[in-house]
């Protein structure tokens, strides 16, 4: 997938698959997951270096540059459950580049790359963002119970870095703050891209 370039009056940024030389932005990626997640006081599951390191490497991750490149965002997905189901998660923004309509390309290239690479798989996102909840929905995701999501509980483990695990933990991974999104592409004849014409 080749890199997408998005301007504003003020920045241009490029957004693309991250490679090997991306690696180098993980502890950035981290600390600013973690930042967030104190700042939001919502459901964002901490990180390690390492563990973007391997969705980067893996050509699971999309990063968004700045023309000087600065990190300025990042995405990564995972497949669950024999491939039947992909997640995409950890999609966040630096502050300094917040409000430019950043995270929208993101999000967008993060959704083909799942569709590329698993075609035939339900993707699903939890969260309790209303901005992430409002993107997802133009992509043609719905709201789903949790039990229509992966039950495979590697999944599940990854819940643990957040704020509110105990609350899953104690509702038996039933429900939680987040709600679970989830798109299906056997409900969809051709792959939705907002902006464009039906």
């Amino acid at each position: 997938m080749s890199p997408v370039s998005t301007t504003n009056a003020f920045m241009e940024f490029q957004v693309m698959v991250a490679q090997e030389c991306h690696t180098a932005y993980s502890e950035a990626i981290c600390q600013e997951i973690y930042v967030s997640s104190l700042e939001r006081k919502t459901g964002i599951a901490n990180r390690s270096p390492e563990y973007i390191n391997e969705k980067i490497r893996a050509g699971k991750a999309v990063i968004a540059l700045t023309e000087d490149g600065e990190f300025a965002g990042f995405s990564y997905i995972e497949s669950w459950g024999g491939k039947s189901f992909v997640a995409n998660s950890g999609l966040i923004v630096a502050h300094k580049f917040r409000g430019m309509g950043l995270a929208k390309k993101i999000k967008e290239q993060t959704f083909i790359l799942s569709r590329k690479l698993f075609p035939d798989a339900k993707i699903f996102s939890i969260t309790t963002g209303a901005a992430v909840m409002k993107m997802n929905y133009e992509f043609g995701f719905r709201p789903v119970p949790f039990s229509e999501l992966t039950d495979d509980p590697e999944f599940w483990k990854g819940c643990e870095g957040c704020r509110h695990f105990g609350i899953l933990k104690d509702r038996e991974y039933r429900m939680c703050l987040c709600t679970g999104l989830l798109y299906d592409p056997k409900e969809h004849l051709t792959i939705h891209h907002p902006g464009e014409e039906a």
